[in-house]
């Protein structure tokens, strides 16, 4: 299994980003998937993650109200449309893949995951 994250890039704040995902090697049907960052000297965090089986979502607080994941299941993707840009946003964006569903507790953990991608690079100026 392999996730392809892009979407990442230089905005100003206040600016909107679309993230995406694509998994290869799995049609995902009952997975769960999310998005992480790093921020530069910071611990990885999540983000957002979503539960292929039922499409139920769940948000970081600091970035509930803004972001939305969504899913593809035609395409086997997932995004993350980001509005209203912070300068707090700018980190390193990671994909995560979990063979199926998570409760919630466990859908926030990093070690939940088995499969991440690359990262890519979100940079929000002031």
């Amino acid at each position: 299994v392999q996730l392809q994250a892009s979407g990442g890039g230089l905005v100003q704040a206040g600016a909107s980003l679309r993230l995406s995902c694509e998994a290869s090697g799995r049609t995902l049907s009952r997975d769960t998937m999310a998005w992480f960052r790093q921020a530069p000297g910071k611990e990885r965090e999540f983000v957002a993650g979503i539960r292929w089986s039922d499409n139920n979502k769940f948000y970081a607080p600091s970035v509930k109200g803004r972001f939305t994941i969504s899913r593809d299941h035609a395409k086997n993707s997932v995004y993350l449309q980001m509005n209203s840009l912070e300068p707090e946003d700018t980190a390193v964006y990671y994909c995560a893949l979990r063979f199926g569903s998570l409760i919630l507790s466990s859908l926030k953990q990093e070690s939940s995951y088995d499969y991440w991608g690359q990262g890519t690079l979100v940079t929000v100026s002031s």
